[in-house]
């Protein structure tokens, strides 16, 4: 199994399984394969360990365990927040952000929809927010930190402006819940709902050195919400289907590490953060987003007149593996969305790439990459 990430540069697109992870769903593949649904004993075995799991990101969260919901990801977990209580009020109107994953896009899409500008820097504007808050809003989804820019949203002064405008409608009005995507953000910032104000948060197995394919979605109690897949009724009737066993356990053994070593990463990959970024601004190269108010693996960058595609070939030919956006949309040729809502024009998008740093990331990988990077530039120039 190769496990030289030197030149892995892109964290926020996959993570590796960590060997803690391999370890723990090891069992899953051979000993422990049963129904979870089933009555016998080596069935109920295994139903208790998916409630272990559910009781260990409940801990992390700081929620009741009945509130969280294991989905296949966070694309699914998105989706079942967004739809699950939009097809509850289909006449309703739902806001997003203008920087939002596809994953909540496209299913708010489908219902009257408004996007939240944001600044330059790539924070939403919480005072246009407040203005677009109507009698008609009943969801509200802002992600917590972006994937391609990396800036982290006001999610506790969003809050505060939403908690502001219940009160105000009291109990005759439309309910109105806020959603956020926290997929990018396990690694580095507190999960902890009671800090965010939050009522529904979905989270994603892959991006936390746990397995693809799983995720989960905390839902509020207080939160009444339609289910998207129906059938046998698991998960509480709102994610029918037998349970990924194996994957619910990596994922919570993942989430529960990342957690507890996140201040600490926080600070080791900042100060790599600022080396490498020091380094290509020196060079000409300009930031895209916030320096301050920005996850500390994240550094999205434009090298204007430079084409990010080859850019990201060349460098892969060097062994180096950077992204030029979304991991969705690399193939598309498409520009960024979310690089344009920061005001940038489509030749300054297409001139763009994003390096995300992880736990294998060393000041040694980001020196090789500055200086390779930085010379492929310069050529293209």
């Amino acid at each position: 199994m190769n496990t030289d990430y030197s030149g892995y540069f892109d964290y926020a697109s996959a993570t590796p399984m960590s060997k803690e992870v391999i370890e723990a769903m090891h069992p899953y593949l051979s000993a422990r394969f049963h129904n979870p649904s089933a009555i016998y004993r080596e069935a109920s075995q295994v139903r208790e360990d998916i409630d272990e799991a559910r009781k260990q990101i409940a801990g992390v969260l700081g929620v009741k365990q009945q509130e969280i919901i294991f989905t296949s990801g966070c694309t699914e977990a998105n989706n079942l927040a967004i739809n699950g209580v939009m097809s509850k009020y289909p006449d309703a109107k739902v806001l997003v952000s203008s920087i939002e994953h596809d994953s909540v896009l496209e299913p708010a899409s489908e219902y009257t929809v408004a996007q939240i500008p944001v600044t330059s820097d790539g924070i939403v504007d919480c005072r246009a927010f407040s203005q677009m808050l109507s009698d008609e809003v009943v969801l509200v989804s802002v992600m917590y930190a972006n994937n391609e820019v990396g800036t982290i949203q006001p999610l506790r002064e969003l809050g505060a402006i939403i908690e502001h405008e219940r009160k105000r409608r009291g109990l005759k009005g439309l309910p109105l819940y806020f959603h956020t995507d926290a997929a990018q953000v396990v690694n580095y910032l507190s999960l902890n709902i009671s800090g965010l104000r939050v009522d529904m948060m979905s989270l994603n197995s892959s991006k936390v050195y746990g397995p693809k394919g799983n995720g989960c979605l905390y839902v509020s109690s207080s939160v009444q919400i339609n289910p998207l897949v129906r059938g046998g009724g698991q998960e509480r009737g709102l994610r029918s289907g037998t349970e990924n066993v194996m994957g619910i356990v990596g994922f919570a053994q993942a989430l529960v590490a990342a957690q507890a070593t996140h201040t600490i990463e926080t600070i080791r990959l900042r100060e790599l953060q600022i080396r490498l970024i020091e380094k290509i601004v020196s060079t000409g190269g300009l930031l895209n987003g916030s320096l301050k108010n920005r996850l500390p693996n994240n550094i999205n960058v434009c090298f204007a007149g430079v084409d990010n595609e080859r850019l990201v070939l060349e460098l892969d030919s060097k062994g180096f593996m950077v992204s030029s956006g979304s991991a969705c949309h690399a193939k598309s040729g498409i520009s960024s969305k979310v690089l344009e809502a920061l005001g940038l024009d489509q030749k300054g998008a297409k001139s763009s790439i994003r390096i995300s740093m992880g736990k294998y990331t060393t000041k040694y990988d980001v020196d090789n990459l500055s200086s390779c990077l930085l010379q492929l530039v310069a050529k293209s120039r």
